[in-house]
């Protein structure tokens, strides 16, 4: 057999002294191979190097051992997120082992989303899809069963689903954030928020609102896209006000680092002069000075259990929602008394 061959179930058999009918039975986890046989033709297979053949599992099975994920987010974003490559690791993590494929798309919202998922089912190009960022009344959940494909999504839909979820109670965080500020004696804080039209944005703001009541804290909401530009313009806006907050919970950490940078230029220390939270923990908030504090989860932990879901709904499991464990904040150096006594100053927005 030439290097560039291919290795075949024949020449496994060859090898092992067998029949193909026996080989294929051993490699395909099937009863009615003695454990000794079996022992011999995975050696052998593993000798050789032999792999799946996807193209001849496709055509036999009418399966393309493919799942797609679209991220409907502009791609300067994606590309400055490290929540993404986290999560396409765990997602990773198991299809690698299982012979699946990841078929990785980035979408505009809308009509090129739309055509997106509709490319990806033509022809059975992919079994399944993970579908992340719900958005409120998400037309996602429609289009994708419409097309005949299964999905997990990310959190529950607000919507009717016939697909499992895998969901994770970021809310938690935030709560966490604030009763965290609030026992340091902050009374002006303020949230930099992801977009109204995500759920998980959503869900960080209502339960930003909800515990800096449940404190009796002024509190404020700046809208952004997740951006660190964004990030940076929500901040410099927020301490420009002539009642500014003492401390700011950001979204996610990549806002976070920009605010903290912007916060510097104007002459201001973190945390003596102002708290900063993230969101996420990633590995860059560990390591600045201040290292942050941050809500943490783990996306890769999300997209392993992701990818068990997805795989299990394409080997006929029942629907399950499964919720994953809740985010744990991690204080660090970024956040501190509040400088200034409480004096109710700014107004709930």
């Amino acid at each position: 057999m030439s290097p560039e061959a291919r290795p075949t179930i024949a020449d496994v058999a060859r090898k092992a002294g067998v029949s193909k009918g026996l080989v294929s039975f051993a490699l395909n986890d099937k009863p009615g191979v003695s454990a000794q046989a079996r022992t011999r033709i995975l050696d052998a297979a593993a000798e050789l190097g032999w792999t799946p053949n996807l193209r001849a599992r496709s055509l036999s099975t009418g399966r393309s051992f493919a799942c797609g994920l679209v991220i409907g987010r502009s791609t300067d974003v994606i590309a400055a997120d490290p929540f993404f490559p986290s999560l396409i690791a765990g997602l990773e993590d198991v299809f690698s082992v299982s012979g699946q494929v990841l078929v990785l798309s980035a979408a505009t919202p809308g009509r090129h989303e739309v055509e997106t998922y509709r490319g990806l089912a033509a022809d059975r190009r992919v079994d399944g899809l993970i579908l992340t960022d719900l958005r409120a009344a998400d037309e996602r959940i429609a289009l994708v069963g419409e097309l005949g494909l299964h999905a997990v999504t990310l959190g529950r839909p607000d919507v009717d689903s016939p697909f499992s979820s895998v969901s994770v109670d970021d809310g938690a965080g935030i709560r966490r954030a604030v009763e965290h500020l609030a026992a340091l004696g902050h009374d002006r804080i303020a949230h930099v928020a992801g977009p109204d039209a995500m759920l998980h944005a959503r869900r960080r703001t209502a339960a930003f609102e909800d515990a800096a009541r449940a404190s009796g804290m002024s509190s404020r909401v700046v809208r952004t896209d997740f951006s660190a530009a964004q990030g940076a313009t929500a901040t410099r806006d927020l301490l420009a006000l002539a009642d500014a907050p003492t401390a700011i919970v950001y979204s996610n950490d990549q806002m976070a680092v920009a605010g903290i940078g912007v916060a510097e230029r104007l002459g201001l220390r973190v945390p003596d002069d102002l708290s900063v939270s993230g969101f996420d923990d990633t590995e860059l908030g560990r390591h600045l000075r201040p290292a942050l504090t941050s809500v943490a989860t783990d996306a890769r932990a999300w997209g392993a259990a992701a990818a068990r879901a997805l795989l299990g709904m394409l080997a006929g499991d029942a629907v399950a929602h499964i919720e994953l464990a809740e985010p744990t904040l991690v204080i660090r150096e970024s956040t501190s008394v509040s400088p200034h006594p409480p004096t109710g100053g700014l107004g709930r927005h």
